[in-house]
Formats: structure tokens, sequence, C-alpha cells
């Protein structure tokens, strides 16, 4: 997908990582559209962004999601791409889990990104994107971490089966799996403090990746060797 012109929705765009990727998106001549809970820090990447139009959503109604989607599209006249970089962390044993919290998971970190992509499904034209942040711990499954992990997972899951449903269309579907990153996002959890983690990586190097495989009509952007990250065609 060629980025410049190339109309873009960011839900989570409040985010450490969603807001520098909306950033980047604009001085590479995309034109994001920009969504999350907070208005106050929508208005501030907006300003970043050449004050790109804003619309707050909440995860928990899904029917918010698709509604931001039909935003999106009469705001920018159509669109080429969305990048779901929504996400809440939690951290405990299985039993210290509470049933609220373990929906309020799945509902941010997987039914939210579904809803979005869904919703846009029929209206990205070839050579478009579908995108949302899963992670490592999709994979990895550590101990502590287990509804957390699940709902990414399952996120995980859905982006591949709606990859091969997209394809014949000319759709490109990408699974972002990012490992630990410097965002603090850890120290947001919801309920439970995060084990000892190592240093994370810079939202840099995982907005350099996000461009090229975006860029690229990659499917996958996943830890590489050492200190790297991997876009996978």
């Amino acid at each position: 997908m060629d980025l410049r012109g190339a109309r873009i929705l960011v839900p989570g765009a409040t985010g450490e990582i969603g807001g520098a990727l909306a950033v980047r998106l604009h001085t590479l001549g995309a034109r994001p559209a920009l969504a999350g809970r907070d208005r106050e820090a929508l208005t501030r990447v907006s300003a970043a962004c050449g004050h790109a139009p804003v619309c707050t959503f909440d995860a928990w109604d899904v029917d918010s999601c698709a509604k931001t989607v039909d935003w999106a599209v009469a705001e920018l006249g159509g669109l080429d791409a969305v990048v779901v970089c929504v996400g809440v962390a939690a951290f405990g044993p299985v039993g210290d889990v509470e049933d609220a919290v373990r929906e309020h998971l799945v509902a941010v970190n997987a039914l939210a990104p579904m809803a979005f992509l869904r919703a846009a499904a029929d209206r990205v034209p070839e050579g478009g994107v579908l995108a949302a942040v899963t992670g490592i711990v999709a994979e990895a499954a550590p101990a502590r971490m287990a509804d957390y992990a699940a709902a990414k997972a399952a996120l995980a899951t859905w982006l591949t089966a709606v990859r091969r449903e997209q394809r014949r269309k000319g759709v490109s579907v990408l699974e972002i799996n990012l490992p630990h990153m410097d965002t603090g996002f850890a120290a947001r959890a919801v309920v439970g403090e995060a084990p000892p983690l190592p240093p994370g990586l810079p939202v840099t190097d995982a907005v350099d990746a996000i461009v090229e495989a975006l860029s690229t009509g990659a499917r996958l952007v996943r830890p590489g060797s050492g200190a790297t990250l991997d876009v996978v065609r």
C-alpha cells in the first residue's frame, strides 16, 4: 500500500504506539483518522497530525467500535486501512482474577479489535490493510497472565482466519505481534503487578516495523533475533 494519501483509521491513537504511529503516518503523507477514549489526549495527537479528525469510542461497546469505522469513512471519504492499537493487561494467578476483569480483558484485547476490523472488512478496497496489535503473550502464554494471553491469542487466531477470507479480495491482514515495549503499558494493568521484565524495545522500532509492513503488504510483525522486529510477508 502506498502510504501517501492513504486514509487510515488508528483506534488506540492515544496510546504510546498508536500515537507515535499516527504521527509517523502523517509525516509520510497519509491521512489518519484518530480514535480513542480520552478526548484531551486525542486533541494533542491530532495537533501533531495536522489536526487530523478525532472520535471517541468505548471498547466495552462493540457497536461504538463499528460506528467509529462509519465515522472514519465519512470523514476521510473512504478507508484504505485500519490499524487497531488498543489493549490492556492484567496480572495474577487465575484464581485471583475476577470475572469482571476477565470480561474486560476479552472485550478490549479481542472483541473491540474484531469489531473494528469486521466493520471495515467490506470498506477497505483491494490493496488495503486490516491490522491489529496482538503480542508475544499470545504465543508464550506466561504464568500469571492467563486471561490476558488468552484474549490476545483469540485475536491472533481470528486474524489468521480473516486473512484467508480477504486474500481473494487483495486485502492484507496484518498481525502486529510485539514483544515487551518501552511504553509503560505493563504498569497500567487493570489488576496485579507485572513480573520483572527485560528492557523494552523503543516505540520507534515498533513504528518502523508497522510502517514497513503496511507498505509491503506483510502479514506479520514479530520479535526477531536479539533486540529486533521482523516483518514477514
